[in-house]
């Protein structure tokens, strides 16, 4: 019984992980400069592919295993809602007539808060898939932290722009770091209360992991450059598909 916890702290270490390559992203902004256009849509794009084999390959497979299909329809249906909601919030389209600065200003903040919405469930995720396998939660959380580190960019690079400071950027992107592991916590939390239900957890995570592809990884990497968008995603889901086997 003593040791109970070490998998527990192993969960949140991957979840903190996987949330601190937004911050990584960040300061390569902050630091190097942001990224060509077809090598930004290259990452995105390459996230994206990496998370659709997740979905397909591990998460949506596994959850049908292990319990009836209706709650694998359950789950991923409130899963693309719960994501959709964040996507939402992440679109609001900024109030016209604010300058210049302050509309940067704020399109890096609405980025920043959709991020953090988005990293509730991904956390959710990464507990799910450990409670289901070992090497699912791993991959998950792999897949989760590819998927962070463009996104840290991309938080970061009209922040820079509008002139905030830098430290107040690293702290933005720390704050929203913290979401991931916070996410794996009510995983966890989910998970010991509500017995029976991994299908169903498993499959809300394949949900919101997939509509998040499709409404914002892709077509925001496709408006940056089409065909770079499109060898990244069918790289990063051959790479991660592979590597599933392999492991």
């Amino acid at each position: 019984m003593a040791a109970a916890p070490l998998p527990v702290l192993h969960i949140l270490i991957l979840g903190l992980i996987s949330g601190l390559a937004t911050t990584a992203g960040a300061v390569l902004v902050m630091y190097l400069g942001r990224p060509r256009e077809n090598i930004m849509a290259f990452l995105l794009a390459a996230a994206g592919g990496v998370m659709l084999a997740v979905v397909i390959v591990d998460l949506l497979p596994t959850a049908l295993s292990m319990g009836p299909p209706w709650q694998a329809g359950a789950g991923f249906g409130i899963g693309t809602l719960f994501m959709g909601l964040a996507v939402k919030l992440l679109n609001r389209k900024n109030r016209s007539g604010a300058s210049r600065r302050q509309r940067l200003k704020n399109t890096g903040l609405l980025i920043a808060m959709g991020i953090a919405l988005h990293d509730i469930p991904e956390g959710m995720a990464i507990a799910v898939g450990h409670e289901a396998a070992d090497r699912l939660g791993a991959l998950i959380a792999l897949a989760i932290t590819l998927h962070n580190l463009p996104e840290g960019m991309a938080t970061a690079a009209p922040l820079k722009l509008a002139g905030i400071r830098k430290y107040k950027v690293l702290l933005l992107s720390l704050g929203i770091a913290l979401f991931t592991p916070l996410g794996s916590g009510l995983g966890l939390v989910a998970l010991s209360f509500v017995k029976g239900t991994l299908t169903f957890f498993l499959s809300l995570a394949a949900g919101a992991m997939g509509l998040l592809v499709f409404s914002e990884l892709l077509p925001i990497s496709r408006e940056r450059h089409p065909n770079w968008s499109r060898l990244g995603v069918v790289t990063g889901f051959i790479l991660f598909t592979l590597l599933s086997f392999i492991l």
